[in-house]
């Protein structure tokens, strides 16, 4: 299949980075990256605990902002969170866009992660697969 999804929220620190590896690590033939609309250029620590102890993780995750992905080749764009919705930007070429909003965990403790990982892999796997066919 060789599709490419960009998870796209607003600090790329938890959902975003989330939802990048569990498609990367779950989903055959689909690949992610994610951004953030206003990156906060840094990966939430419990995020990276969760992914980690999910065996999961892998270096090149990191916080990143919008234009240095705008360039890339997408088959799907999800937004994970309404800021992102409302200022998701054009992409160059045609690309479809979906939004399955999740509550933010950040500030919150790590069950509120695992919550999140658990939501994300339930919820928004099955729609990325099905938005691709």
């Amino acid at each position: 299949m060789d599709k490419k999804v960009l998870i796209l929220c607003t600090g790329n620190s938890c959902r975003s980075i989330i939802a990048e590896a569990l498609i990367n690590a779950k989903l055959k033939g689909i690949s992610s990256d994610s951004s953030g609309v206003k990156a906060s250029g840094k990966v939430n620590a419990n995020a990276k605990k969760l992914l980690e102890e999910k065996g999961i993780w892998k270096e090149e995750y990191h916080s990143k902002t919008i234009d240095k992905v705008l360039d890339n080749e997408y088959d799907l764009v999800v937004t994970v969170c309404d800021n992102a919705k409302e200022t998701c930007p054009m992409f160059p070429k045609a690309v479809k866009v979906i939004h399955i909003s999740f509550e933010d965990p950040d500030g919150k403790g790590f069950e509120a992660f695992i919550d999140t990982y658990k939501e994300i892999e339930e919820t928004l796997l099955p729609k990325v697969v099905e938005a691709l066919k």
